[in-house]
């Protein structure tokens, strides 16, 4: 209990009253003003037992917590801010982008909160879980035959199209829109610099659009003056890792990931800037990716998606070539409840040739058929 003089002088403070029942309260869990308040400030988990394994401390920026589940809450807001500061949206005015699905889930969620409307160009190739919440959420979803960038039917091009003949209308264009790369400058990897106090050795992720990986790797380098190592993390059918290696020569795209939202045929207008940045990179195998779904659930009880655990995967692979005693850094992008149907089906493992990549003393966590 509060002692009465306390209440009666109005000293009690929230700090005074959290502390008779030992409850820690962080400044980032106070009141927010919409939903959109709640994007960001995201905690960093550490996996402690691929810490332990490693002799590192490996940390994964929790941004399944966003309102909308995702990494991309950031890039969703911010291009819709800049859409609104250049004058390109007007209300009642009509989103349109070409999204792999989490993209397209942000803005669902942002475009709800603001009023407007939101017309999402997809792959056909996405689970039928993102395409169902994006239309539960008020959108028009138009699956797309999944064509290279190069040919004219593809999700973006068709998307760009649209907005041509929609007034009132603005296509964010989130593969080249430097606003999705500014949304991790100015909010993820300063929020990743605050809650380690400066001590981050290495951060690694994938990249789709490139946002999340160039916008983190230019602010961890200038607030280390260069130190943090920043390394691309590339799943199978992506060119980016083979370009990284080679210097800088783009290959024709080949292949496929199980993997959804990451991997590129090209090198975005996002990422140009600060791919020198990027010193190294990792290809992870669609193998090690589902072993690691499983063995996140097995051991650290974080229910993760594919590209999440491909991250984690090159986080471990970093820390083991930076040595004991360093702090390295991931994204956990978002959850696994849009996959489900997916990663813990015996079936899809099956056709996908990937059930004995899951360890045997795992296989009880696939329990569906």
């Amino acid at each position: 209990m509060i002692r009465p003089h306390i209440l009666r002088r109005g000293l009690a403070t929230a700090s005074d009253l959290a502390r008779p029942y030992n409850i820690k309260v962080g400044k980032v869990q106070g009141s927010v003003n919409g939903l959109v308040g709640a994007i960001g400030n995201t905690p960093l988990i550490r996996l402690s037992r691929l810490s332990e394994d490693t002799g590192c401390e490996i940390y994964g920026k929790a941004e399944f917590m966003n309102p909308g589940g995702s990494v991309k809450d950031r890039a969703a807001l911010y291009v819709v801010k800049d859409a609104e500061e250049k004058g390109l949206l007007k209300p009642g005015g009509t989103v349109i982008e070409g999204t792999a699905g989490n993209t397209g889930i942000g803005l669902a969620h942002v475009c709800r909160s603001k009023g407007y409307n939101l017309v999402i160009y997809m792959p056909n190739t996405q689970s039928q879980g993102k395409i169902d919440l994006l239309r539960l959420l008020g959108a028009t979803v138009y699956p797309v035959p999944a064509v290279a960038y190069e040919n004219p039917q593809n999700y973006n091009h068709l998307a760009k199209q649209h907005a041509l003949t929609t007034p009132n209308s603005v296509w964010t264009n989130q593969f080249d829109n430097p606003a999705n790369r500014l949304a991790h400058i100015e909010t993820t990897g300063p929020e990743i610099w605050s809650q380690l106090g400066g001590k981050v050795d290495g951060f690694v992720c994938a990249t789709g659009t490139g946002g999340t990986l160039a916008g983190i790797t230019r602010y961890l380098k200038e607030a280390s003056d260069g130190a943090t190592e920043c390394w691309l993390a590339d799943p199978p059918g992506s060119v980016l890792h083979s370009y990284i290696q080679s210097g800088g020569k783009l290959t024709e795209r080949s292949g496929g990931s199980i993997t959804e939202g990451i991997g590129q045929g090209r090198v975005t207008d996002n990422l140009t800037t600060e791919i020198n940045l990027i010193s190294n990179s990792l290809s992870i195998a669609d193998e090690k990716s589902i072993e690691m779904v499983y063995r996140l659930l097995d051991e650290e009880g974080l229910y993760m998606g594919a590209s999440t655990a491909l991250n984690v995967v090159a986080a471990k692979e970093m820390a083991e070539k930076l040595g004991p005693g360093k702090t390295v850094v991931t994204v956990l992008c978002d959850g696994a409840y849009r996959y489900a149907e997916r990663l813990f089906s015996r079936k899809w493992l099956e056709e996908k040739k990937l059930l004995e990549a899951v360890p045997e003393k795992l296989m009880r966590y696939i329990v569906l058929p």
